[in-house]
């Protein structure tokens, strides 16, 4: 606590001072509403506070809410201080129109280049300029299993897709729920996509959605991964369509669901329910062909606005403080963006993530990092009529994707 407050201060004294006479007051619009997301965010605010800033939130429910509400504002001129995006390329039309403010002195003086993954420096930077600040970096394709459901169904955590089914089986024999859903079209392509990289590969995963490989899709390879996440939903419950996600991760954490996919700000809502990793639930990342850490993350962009600036300056670093970082990770279930910290203190599956992170070969961008919003949001229509209309055939269903990824998007 000690050294907490005193990097606080610390922190105050060297971003604080050189702006008192400006207005340090930031309105931050973002969709972290859940428990562990809230716990999370609170570490921004408590610590842009500690640096002599006043922080408004303004959190609005879901992703796609929230960025929305944010563009329209700042198109319309009234715009926040800040506003979260996903690590990736939604945040591009934005700098087309010249609407927000690049933060280049501040990526240089923080050596961003130096201490962060070069895809996610790239993912920020448009035309050799940054345009936002990146926070944190998420693992999107985790598996999570509740350690007492496995118990009482005599399952075992799986090593590949294959013991994952016959773990399923198990579960559903046992009467619990076997996999927890929240199945809404982000998930459903949450979930396709945790698929697609654990069954098909890092390989095909980039392929699809970097190079929009038709001739892979057409591949019996690609046939093989559309049964595979198909067979998904007879592990499902009733209740799944509609459900919130972190609803889903209660299902595991309470013992009545034995499998989670999602990515690891679901462990956030462990950590709020005071579970421990590695005792009360695990954690892994499946793949057939290594391990594919679908490396994504959260940023925050600043619309363009004079009178803002010391604001979002301190914004920017304050985020980007070292011990603001640490304890974010701790709520967040997220890594540091930062390489150069010390994360011994964070959970075991946060050190399974820093391992996987240092190697190379394991990092898989997200989809959000290869492909625009408009191939992403027409490719949820496709993977979301495959999962519920059972009568699309899964050779329609590659069909409908070759169609989608040959379209000018």
């Amino acid at each position: 606590m000690i050294r907490r407050t005193a990097a606080g201060l610390a922190l105050a004294c060297a971003l604080g001072g050189a702006a008192q006479a400006q207005d340090l007051k930031a309105e931050v619009i973002h969709w972290w509403t859940s428990g562990g997301e809230s716990a999370a965010v609170r570490v921004f605010a408590e610590q842009y506070t500690k640096a002599g800033g006043t922080w408004v939130d303004s959190a609005i429910a879901g992703g796609a809410n929230a960025r929305t509400a944010a563009i329209n504002r700042t198109v319309g001129g009234n715009p926040p201080t800040a506003m979260q995006f996903n690590t990736g390329k939604q945040f591009d039309d934005l700098v087309e129109a010249d609407l927000l403010a690049s933060i280049d002195q501040v990526a240089a003086e923080g050596k961003w280049k130096d201490i962060m993954p070069a895809a996610i420096t790239a993912a920020v930077t448009r035309n050799g300029h940054v345009y936002a600040v990146p926070v944190n970096i998420h693992g999107q394709g985790w598996l999570f299993a509740s350690n007492a459901a496995l118990a009482k169904a005599g399952a075992t955590m799986p090593k590949n897709w294959d013991e994952l089914f016959v773990a399923l089986d198990k579960l559903k024999a046992a009467g619990l729920v076997p996999l927890a859903f929240g199945d809404q079209k982000t998930w459903e392509r949450g979930l396709f996509n945790a698929t697609l990289a654990g069954r098909g590969g890092a390989a095909m995963f980039e392929g699809f959605w970097g190079r929009r490989d038709v001739a892979l899709v057409k591949s019996p390879e690609f046939k093989a991964v559309a049964e595979s996440f198909r067979r998904l939903r007879s592990y499902t419950d009733a209740g799944a369509p509609g459900r919130n996600w972190n609803d889903a991760t209660t299902m595991v954490i309470q013992g009545k669901a034995g499998f989670q996919f999602m990515g690891d700000w679901a462990k956030g809502e462990f950590t709020a329910a005071n579970q421990v990793a590695g005792k009360d639930y695990d954690c892994t990342v499946l793949g057939d062909k290594g391990t594919p850490y679908i490396l994504g993350g959260d940023v925050f962009a600043f619309p363009k606005n004079k009178n803002a600036v010391a604001a979002q300056t301190l914004l920017a670093k304050t985020m980007l403080d070292p011990v603001t970082q640490i304890e974010f990770a701790k709520k967040k279930g997220s890594i540091p963006v930062r390489l150069d910290l010390d994360v011994s203190s964070l959970d075991a599956c946060a050190q399974k993530a820093t391992k996987w992170l240092a190697d190379k070969s394991t990092q898989v961008p997200a989809n959000e990092l290869l492909s625009p919003p408009a191939l992403t949001g027409a490719m949820e229509d496709v993977v979301s009529q495959y999962w519920n209309d059972t009568t699309v055939t899964t050779d329609a269903f590659v069909a409908k994707v070759v169609a989608t990824l040959s379209a000018q998007y």
